[in-house]
Order: structure tokens, then C-alpha cells, then sequence
């Protein structure tokens, strides 16, 4: 099966289903930038509930992926890191990944597109999925449908959810099972054996 991907940031658990599902991925080089989807967003489970998390661009002529880039103003990084400590710091794997994770957080990429490749890699890696990726050469369009869609249209239900089986949560007590969050929740809930839920 042939599978072509939007870029992602931290990506949600069916991205990740579907990347290790495929025998050939693409990842979409040569598209234009859309704003609000997970090209640039991830969501997490926090003791609120789903919090998104917002990685600001920088707004010029630019408009091909490969050719954004990633705002250094305000004080993002440590915004993202923080959440993710906050959300995921007594979940069972936690402390176990951070250092392997930190860096993406302390570290500068100047472009999206590059910053998004880094993250895959490694969580490819921390998943233990060996895939060979390739680029786009010229536009295809990506296969996910909920790669284009807003956050929102799965809210109101105009798409249907991802359905995946349930695994430990931290706040699963409070809030009932969030399915397909960032790659992350599935990563500091279970560990080695997340590869199991995709």
C-alpha cells in the first residue's frame, strides 16, 4: 500500500497507524502551507482535558511547505516543553524519553518542513519502525483525509474519529480515553509496547 503524508508536528496516532501500516510512504514536499492542521499542531491530554499545541510560523511570501519558517519570537519552546512535562510528567515513561525529546524543545530548526522530518525520525526510532521515506517531487495529494482538517471539523463531527483501541491515560480517570492525540501520549503512556497499538 502506497501512503502519502502531510508533514507533521508531533503527530497524531493515526499519522503514525498509517506511516507503519504502508509498505511505501511519501511524505508531500510540494504543497502549499494550510494553516490550523497538525502540519504545525498537536494535540495532548492534560489534567484539563485535550489542549492543542500551536508551533507559530513566520507569516511572509512563503507559502510551499518546505519553505516555512519557523518563528523565534516569544517564548514557544519552553510553552511546548513545559505542557508536555505538565501533562505527561507522572505517566509511566515520561522521564524515560524526555532526554531523547528535550532537544526539539531547546534546539533551532529554521524551516517547518525540516523540524517536522527531525521529529518523524525520531519517533520512528523510539517506536522501533524501520521505513523508508521518500519525498514528493511534484504535488500528490495526501492520503489521510484528516491530514487537511482542522481540529474542529472532527468536534463537530462533520468527519468520523479515529477509532483505536483504548490504552492507559493519565488522566484517563477524568476525562475518559482521548483517542488519536499526539504520537507523544502513546509514547509516555506505553512505552515500548506502543508499537502495538498501531
Amino acid at each position: 500500500m502506497h501512503t502519502i503524508l502531510s508533514t507533521t508536528y508531533f503527530g497524531p496516532i493515526e499519522w503514525y497507524s498509517q506511516l507503519y501500516r504502508s509498505d511505501c510512504v511519501y511524505l508531500e514536499a510540494c504543497e502549499t502551507f494550510q494553516k490550523q492542521t497538525i502540519r504545525n499542531r498537536c494535540t495532548i491530554a492534560t489534567a484539563n482535558g485535550r489542549q492543542t499545541l500551536s508551533l507559530p510560523v513566520v507569516h511572509d511570501d512563503a507559502t510551499m511547505i518546505t519553505d516555512i519558517r519557523i518563528s523565534n519570537h516569544g517564548k514557544w519552546r519552553t510553552e511546548h516543553w513545559n505542557a508536555l512535562a505538565s501533562a505527561y510528567g507522572e505517566s509511566p515513561f515520561f522521564d524515560y524519553y524526555a532526554d531523547d525529546i528535550k532537544p526539539f524543545f531547546t534546539n533551532q530548526w529554521e524551516h517547518l518542513f525540516d523540524f517536522n522530518l527531525a521529529i518523524m525520525r525520531k519517533m520512528l526510532e523510539l517506536l522501533d519502525i524501520e521505513k523508508d521515506i521518500n519525498l514528493t517531487a511534484a504535488y500528490r495529494q495526501p492520503s489521510m483525509q484528516t491530514a487537511t482538517l482542522q481540529e474542529e471539523d472532527t468536534k463537530k463531527g462533520s468527519i468520523a474519529p479515529f477509532e483505536q483501541k483504548t490504552y492507559y491515560q493519565v488522566f484517563q480517570q477524568k476525562h475518559g480515553f482521548m483517542p488519536n492525540l499526539s504520537i507523544l501520549d502513546l509514547l509516555f503512556n506505553m512505552g515500548n509496547e506502543a508499537i502495538l497499538y498501531l
